[in-house]
């Protein structure tokens, strides 16, 4: 973060300024006191279930140089009104004086599906040709964002920043506060539908991050999606296509995918091609490889520089596709971390492939969230799904996916096939007495239906056996 004062904070904030005016920040802010750094910013927000109000003695304890809060505290602080608006004005205001004093590339992620991995592997295309900073996790909303850029400063080259929206006008208040120079739309599917109403609702809210694209900036568009496709209407400046159809400028050629889930390809960009061998899982990665490919090239990479990259990149974030191979032969695909219906049929396809015709699949699925009145519809949908994959077991966790046990009973003939258990101690209970060496075992739900606290169990470094 760039050094800011006491009073900088407060005027730029329209806070109270309750310290030395000339009191300096120049560490990141954080919200969570115990992620403080020496000279950092303190965010005092209050939440559902604590207040960060009640943590400001120790985030100042630990090193905080001043407290951003929406109440006076005990040592130096701001008063604001909002401190989660504040916290996007300050962040608005560093990427501008980023942007007028040096050479930054902001680069913007938004879709239904797969922005984190995208990101991650963006950030990793990056990096080596100049300093990166991208969120941590999936930092993608009204208070993440802010937090990801003022992790910036003067050295920064690229800033990756993954935008994420639960209802209209979400994305545009972060791009007012980071005006992309090259937004990634990836694709408009049915996650958080209840926060929308509709598909078409999700494709306007989308399009958002173009329209917000900063003066010249470029939209880095899906065309196999056409919805994505049409967002280039509203785009105030170039397209650059992605995708697999013959019309992408960016695009995968010849895509095989192996045993282990991984897929070979030919990366073909605007001034050449090179050859693709994935470390990522899944068929379902070529789509955001290509997007975070088509992301590198807009930013200035060589294609074979790209390519040579996407082959060294790995899954950072954890719960999304991470695969583990035990000590007792059971392998683990920790998809954890979210779901929709988009990614897990992405999911159960690569656990299909994974475990092939010789070794058991088993896939272990909960509740996909916020998705309004499809929401039965879905789950059942991905109980049929499971059938035709022909998953040798299907263990759904939790009454609010029933319907994916439903399903799969109406699809098939099945019988102990499909299992309903209660939550997730019911699941790993089970799986301990039922998963055997050779089998492969996929755990995905929306991340509050809790199944990565199974995901951890069933990863542990220690023998399970």
């Amino acid at each position: 973060m760039i050094s800011l004062t006491a009073a900088e904070i407060a005027a730029l904030t329209g806070g109270r300024c309750h310290a030395s005016a000339d009191i300096r920040v120049t560490a990141p802010a954080v919200v969570d006191s115990r992620l403080v750094e020496t000279g950092g910013l303190f965010v005092a927000l209050p939440g559902e279930h604590v207040d960060g109000h009640d943590f400001a003695a120790a985030a100042l304890a630990g090193g905080a140089a001043l407290v951003l809060a929406e109440r006076e505290v005990d040592g130096p602080c701001v008063v604001v009104d909002d401190g989660e608006r504040a916290l996007g004005a300050i962040a608005r205001e560093v990427l501008r004086r980023l942007r007028t004093a040096g050479e930054i590339t902001v680069i913007g992620i938004t879709g239904s599906v797969g922005k984190t991995t995208t990101k991650d592997v963006l950030a990793q295309l990056l990096e080596p040709s100049g300093p990166t900073v991208a969120p941590v996790a999936s930092f993608n909303n009204e208070i993440g964002l802010p937090l990801t850029v003022l992790r910036a400063d003067a050295s920064t080259r690229y800033l990756v920043l993954e935008m994420g929206a639960s209802g209209p006008g979400h994305l545009d208040y972060l791009t007012d506060i980071a005006p992309p120079d090259v937004a990634v739309v990836l694709v408009v599917g049915r996650a958080h539908l209840g926060g929308f109403g509709g598909i078409e609702a999700v494709a306007s809210a989308k399009a958002e991050i173009v329209a917000g694209l900063a003066p010249g900036g470029l939209a880095v568009l899906n065309s196999d999606d056409e919805r994505v496709a049409a967002m280039a209407t509203v785009a105030p400046g170039e397209v650059l296509w992605f995708g697999e159809g013959e019309g992408a400028q960016v695009r995968a050629e010849d895509v095989a995918v192996d045993a282990s889930g991984r897929a070979r390809f030919t990366l073909r960009g605007p001034d050449g091609a090179a050859e693709v061998a994935l470390l990522l899982v899944g068929e379902h990665q070529v789509h955001n490889a290509l997007a975070a490919a088509a992301a590198a090239i807009a930013a200035g990479l060589a294609i074979e520089v790209v390519a040579a990259r996407l082959s060294e990149a790995r899954a950072i974030s954890p719960h999304r596709m991470a695969v583990t191979e035990r000590p007792d032969g059971v392998t683990v695909i920790d998809d954890s971390y979210n779901a929709n219906p988009d990614s897990m049929r992405a999911a159960l396809k690569a656990l299909a492939v994974m475990a092939g015709r010789d070794r058991r699949s088993v896939a272990v699925l909960g509740e996909m969230l916020e998705l309004g009145e499809d929401a039965r519809v879905a789950h059942d949908e991905l109980g049929r799904l499971a059938v035709r994959l022909n998953i040798s077991l299907l263990v759904v966790v939790g009454d609010g996916a029933r319907a994916i046990h439903d399903g799969a009973a109406h699809e098939g003939s099945w019988g102990e096939e499909s299992i309903l258990v209660q939550d997730v101690a019911a699941a790993k209970a089970f799986l301990d007495r039922e998963i055997a060496p050779g089998d492969v075992v996929l755990v995905k739900s929306s991340h509050d239906a809790g199944l990565w606290r199974l995901g951890d169990d069933l990863t542990a470094t220690e023998d399970p056996a």
